[in-house]
């Protein structure tokens, strides 16, 4: 048996080459992006409109499906919450006359939350408040020559790990 065979993770792990100093200064300022854009963002729309990104999100998409509802399964799965943070997040929705909920008229065993004239009013609302937010933390400081291709490479990676399970 080879050193390979018998040490593959040590084997992979010696014939990596380190990152180059662009590589090295792209993934820091994604990471950095990652932890701090959200807060900014959300902070904007919060003050601006009254809503959370979280909030924000569930109703762009409630309000991009057909018939602007949503099973609460695909509803969390758009938004990338949690089950019980989507169930927490759409019944304060409800409350606040934005969403309603009610049991699946396809099955009765799930429930759907459907978008209200009046959810859809404040999502047209707080749509310029987190364009504003959007252009001036994000693509303000982006040459716009450049938009297109970092969209292209960050979407491709973006689709490589989406259709992966992280180990």
């Amino acid at each position: 048996m080879s050193k390979q065979d018998l040490f593959p993770i040590l084997w992979t792990m010696a014939t990596i080459e380190p990152l180059s100093s662009a590589e090295e200064v792209l993934l820091r300022a994604v990471m950095r992006l990652i932890k701090v854009l959200p807060r900014y963002l959300d902070t904007d729309l919060i003050r601006g409109a009254g809503l959370s990104a979280s909030e924000y999100l569930t109703l762009m998409h409630l309000s991009e499906a057909p018939n602007r509802e949503l099973r609460m399964t695909e509803l969390s799965n758009a938004t990338g919450l949690s089950a019980s943070r989507m169930t927490r997040l759409v019944d304060g929705l409800q409350s606040r006359g934005f969403v309603v909920k009610n049991a699946s008229a396809s099955d009765g065993r799930g429930a759907v939350a459907r978008l209200t004239p009046t959810g859809m009013t404040k999502l047209k609302s707080a749509w310029r408040v987190h364009l504003n937010s959007v252009r001036r933390r994000f693509f303000d400081h982006i040459d716009d020559s450049t938009v297109e291709h970092v969209a292209d490479a960050l979407a491709a990676v973006a689709a490589q790990l989406e259709d992966r399970t992280p180990v």
